[in-house]
């Protein structure tokens, strides 16, 4: 049962990065192609709730917005938030699992 939530979070998570990707994708044909752009704070909120790590790989496989600031600044800032939150939501499932007092 357990293995299934886990798989499922996993599914979510590759799509919401690959739906990520693709949005930049998108972006970076709209800029070569002179066509209307996605926002930045579109391509920042779909990096904020979850798909950094689709975003980040988009940025440096595409070489899109490398260069421009404060988007470069505010991505890294959302890569910062979510590994520290990873590393803590780890911290807790590991006391859940071991059934550990989480506080001393």
């Amino acid at each position: 049962m357990m293995a299934t939530h886990i798989l499922t979070i996993l599914a979510l998570f590759l799509a919401l990065n690959a739906l990520a990707f693709l949005v930049y994708f998108l972006d970076k044909q709209a800029a070569r192609n002179r066509r209307r752009r996605i926002s930045e704070r579109t391509l920042l909120t779909l990096a904020l709730i979850g798909g950094s790590l689709g975003a980040v790989c988009a940025q440096k496989l595409l070489r899109h917005k490398t260069q421009k600031e404060p988007f470069r600044s505010l991505l890294k800032a959302i890569i910062v938030f979510h590994a520290t939150s990873a590393i803590l939501l780890s911290a807790v499932a590991g006391y859940m699992i071991l059934e550990l007092p989480l506080l001393d």
